[in-house]
């Protein structure tokens, strides 16, 4: 699909519904309003395409930015640009997206250790997300001596830490709890030691799990997941 398809085809699919609950989950203010359902539809169709992703992410539409990050090709993602299109994230879900994309490059590693150092939140948020993807894709990568230090700096960060860096920290420790076999009694300790985590979801139903029940109830249906909302 050439750009001017792709950008007709997610005006169509755009609603006003969907425009108005994702403004409150802090994206916009440029949107049509595409359901997650149809931009997975799209991303079926267009494949990969860096290219295309490129003239998608420049419109500075979040729905185009968010196909962008679902069609881009993690072998051609350089430093600079994840680097630049973090700089340039101001809602959450397009931090999810950009470290799935990370987390599935060559850069997953370097990015890791650098953004879960930074103090600000989208870099640290996406850091501990690049985490939590890699731990349920690429596991076996992950040393348990990593993760133990990576259970270590969430303890004492984590209510320090900016609102959505929390919670993409909290999911960190589910993550280690759930694809770390041999961690699980470590982060559930840590889970239960760090108690409550506080997050602002704004004006939505969304909630903050509380991580030492939800990676018993994970691992006890044989499907850990990582939480987005």
């Amino acid at each position: 699909m050439t750009f001017d398809e792709v950008m007709s085809a997610l005006k169509q699919m755009g609603t006003a519904q969907n425009v108005k609950v994702y403004l409150r989950h802090g994206a916009g203010p440029e949107l049509f309003g595409v359901s997650f359902a149809n931009l997975a539809t799209l991303t079926k169709k267009i494949k990969v395409d860096h290219a295309l992703a490129e003239q998608l992410w420049q419109t500075g539409n979040t729905d185009a930015q968010t196909l962008a990050l679902m069609i881009a090709d993690p072998k051609l993602l350089t430093a600079s640009q994840a680097d630049a299109w973090l700089r340039e994230i101001t809602y959450h879900m397009l931090t999810f997206y950009l470290a799935k994309l990370v987390a599935d490059s060559p850069l997953a590693f370097d990015k890791l250790r650098k953004w879960t150092k930074q103090k600000k939140e989208h870099p640290r948020e996406c850091g501990y997300q690049v985490l939590s993807s890699l731990l349920k894709d690429r596991g076996d990568e992950v040393s348990d001596e990593d993760c133990r230090a990576f259970l270590k700096t969430i303890e004492a960060e984590i209510h320090s830490s900016p609102n959505r860096a929390r919670y993409a920290m909290n999911g960190a420790v589910i993550a280690i709890g759930v694809y770390k076999d041999a961690l699980r009694d470590e982060a559930i300790a840590a889970a239960k030691r760090i108690g409550k985590v506080e997050v602002d979801h704004g004006e939505t139903n969304c909630t903050t799990p509380d991580a030492a029940p939800y990676i018993l109830k994970a691992v006890s249906h044989s499907k850990g997941r990582r939480v987005r909302c």
